[in-house]
């Protein structure tokens, strides 16, 4: 694929390009993602689809730890050059919920979504919970838990932050690994929930955290006020 769909986008004004990605042969929309210019440059390079992910803030190759890949066959700017369609084979499915298409949720009529085909293992359980914490924010707060905490706000999920930061200090102080083990997977579910709410993506704190790793805590300090 030629780079003049590089040239033809005006970075400057969106560095971010909408993304849809359409089953070549059926014309199904499969999803809508996001590319930064390094990531379509990849993209052309590679024919294999990379976009950049705002939650996570970095680059991906769609597939890369699930294995369903998106080969690209074709690519195609709409009329105003900000916004890119490509025609892909996918590999497996293309949403993380083992859907073919990430547009399941019809809004229309009243529609209960069709179960998962294929039941997706690559991702991380943050990684899931997480995006099961965004799917939940347009629940019935009356069926989900999660729903029930978004809903009240602030006050309610952190109120559970804490209580359960409380939980599990008690539980190290009396030295019951199984109890600790409990309640340190309720703390860190609410901190998940806590994120979510704020769409944080877990991976960010994976990131700090390597980024604090090797450095002493002086220069960790030192590294705060420079921001």
């Amino acid at each position: 694929m030629s780079s003049t769909l590089l040239n033809s986008i005006n970075w400057d004004a969106s560095p971010l390009l909408p993304v849809i990605a359409q089953d070549v042969t059926s014309g199904e929309v499969l999803m809508l993602a996001y590319m930064n210019q390094e990531a379509l440059a990849l993209t052309l390079q590679t024919g294999l689809a990379h976009y950049y992910s705002r939650s996570r803030q970095s680059l991906w190759k769609k597939g890369e730890t699930s294995g369903h890949l998106q080969h690209v066959k074709e690519a195609y700017l709409d009329c105003d050059s900000d916004t890119l369609l490509l025609k892909v084979v996918q590999e497996g499915v293309a949403c993380h919920t083992g859907r073919m298409s990430c547009f399941f949720n019809r809004v229309d009529v009243d529609e209960t979504p069709k179960e998962p085909e294929i039941k997706i293992e690559a991702y991380s359980i943050t990684d899931k919970i997480y995006h099961i914490i965004q799917e939940r924010k347009h629940a019935d707060p009356k069926s989900s838990y999660v729903a029930s905490l978004l809903h009240k706000g602030d006050n309610s999920i952190l109120k559970k932050v804490v209580e359960e930061a409380g939980e599990f200090c008690f539980a190290c102080k009396d030295g019951d690994s199984k109890e600790i083990i409990y309640e340190a997977a309720d703390l860190m579910f609410h901190a998940l929930v806590a994120l979510g709410s704020k769409n944080i993506h877990p991976s960010l704190i994976s990131k700090e955290l390597e980024r604090r790793f090797g450095l002493s805590g002086i220069e960790e300090k030192n590294s705060r006020n420079e921001h």
